[in-house]
């Protein structure tokens, strides 16, 4: 069975960087397609401070030092666009918006889009105040005031980065407490910069040509009322980019990619590693293992259809 690569990886994030590291060390043709620059989120991360090894780094660094080991071994990584991943007999086909590939086996490391909150002036304002990225544009706002909505570890971070820059930062939270990590939140209440919103909801982006305020409800008592903000930071979760897979496979309500504990999909040679897949947390670290394990399963699976294609 003749194919244009071993393994071919969809994503570029850490998870899908190190599956590229380990299938070329292990000698296996690799390609990692990325539509936009390799690195996935933490690309876009201020600071890393969870990763083994490293009290402190910067995103962008970390994600260098990926792409650079891993092209050491001899991935291949290419900037294209993948529109599916299906099948036709023991081929694993990726098409992108400008050829058909084949492989042996698929990785996804698809990740996933913003949660939005759907709410009026959310999509007008995006980019005039609106954003789902504090690095990206919190030097926007300097000196202004800022709304974080959301109580995950990402929301509570990303208003501490943004205090950099705003005068306040005021983070709007649905519920009593936050679902962030304690020693994050820790941090964050004892920053003089940051205040906190219990028990509400944004209901209305307010602007003319850029964000101006706020209209919020309280879910407990209903009682409305209005803030003035220079901007708004939305993190409330994200989508699974999981669509990309065209076969029948197993998911969970959510749209999360079920994986044994080799990282295969319900559909044999398709893998699945990182935020595209069902699992307890989300982190750079959970990315890498996946990706380990996602190689070296899809190695052995190869060396398995080699056998029998032999025989």
């Amino acid at each position: 069975m003749k194919t244009d690569y071993d393994i071919i990886i969809v994503g570029g994030g850490p998870g899908g960087l190190t599956a590229g590291l380990y299938g070329a060390r292990a000698e296996m043709k690799t390609l990692l397609l990325e539509r936009f620059m390799p690195g996935g989120q933490i690309a876009n991360t201020e600071e890393v401070e969870d990763y083994p090894g490293f009290e402190h780094i910067t995103g962008s660094e970390l994600a260098t030092r990926m792409i650079n080991h891993a092209k050491k071994f001899g991935l291949e990584i290419v900037s294209e666009e993948v529109e599916r991943v299906s099948a036709r007999g023991e081929l694993r086909i990726v098409q992108t918006t400008e050829r058909e590939l084949t492989a042996s086996a698929v990785i996804v490391a698809t990740g996933g889009k913003p949660n939005l909150l759907n709410i009026p002036g959310e999509r007008e304002y995006s980019g005039k105040g609106v954003s789902y990225c504090a690095i990206c544009d919190g030097a926007f706002f300097k000196g202004q005031v800022i709304a974080v909505v959301g109580g995950g570890d990402a929301a509570v971070e990303e208003g501490m980065f943004l205090t950099k820059f705003g005068s306040k930062v005021i983070l709007i939270h649905r519920r009593d407490q936050l679902r962030a990590q304690k020693v994050i939140q820790t941090r964050a209440f004892a920053n003089p910069k940051m205040e906190f919103v219990w028990d509400t909801a944004v209901e209305e982006i307010v602007g003319d040509a850029k964000v101006k305020s706020l209209r919020l409800k309280n879910v407990r008592t209903g009682a409305k009322s209005s803030i003035d903000i220079g901007a708004i930071f939305v993190f409330v979760g994200f989508v699974p980019n999981s669509d990309v897979v065209k076969e029948e496979i197993k998911k969970d309500a959510a749209g999360y990619i079920i994986t044994d504990d080799k990282m295969q999909t319900s559909f044999p040679g398709i893998y699945a590693i990182g935020d595209v897949r069902a699992q307890l947390v989300r982190q750079i670290t959970n990315a890498v293992g996946d990706g380990t394990t996602a190689a070296m399963a899809a190695h052995k699976y190869i060396e398995q259809l080699h056998d029998h294609s032999a025989k």
